[in-house]
């Protein structure tokens, strides 16, 4: 396993910014796909975005595409969520997650998780 530590959430008003960090230690094997995941209440983990070791991204979900970017910093096993232009449906708890297989979108393929971070958008 990997030990996720997730920091960089907090509470915006719409429009607002906010930028998640994921670094990554403890390594047991090396991820080849690391990703954020958000769970709103009442609402199932969605995948948001995912970056291969390489760098490769691919955003999931429509609803963030041209809004949020995840980059990748290897010196300091880190990943990031730049999230602008927050919208209200946004808030919900972000997970950044590893796995040594291809990035896909069910949770169920990762089996590193960090402890989640809440970003709260206010209209």
């Amino acid at each position: 396993q990997v030990q996720l530590v997730e920091s960089g959430g907090g509470s915006v008003q719409a429009g607002g910014s906010l930028r998640l960090s994921c670094v990554a230690s403890g390594y047991t094997f090396t991820p080849t796909c690391m990703a954020w995941f958000r769970q709103a209440p009442g609402k199932e983990r969605e995948g948001v975005a995912s970056i291969y070791r390489g760098g490769f991204s691919t955003y999931w979900a429509d609803s963030v595409k041209g809004r949020f970017a995840i980059t990748r910093d290897t010196d300091k096993n880190t990943i990031y969520l730049q999230m602008n232009n927050l919208k209200p449906e946004d808030t919900a708890t972000y997970y950044c997650a590893a796995t040594s297989s291809r990035c896909r979108t069910s949770p169920s393929v990762y089996n590193s998780w960090g402890q989640g971070t809440q970003v709260t958008v206010s209209s």
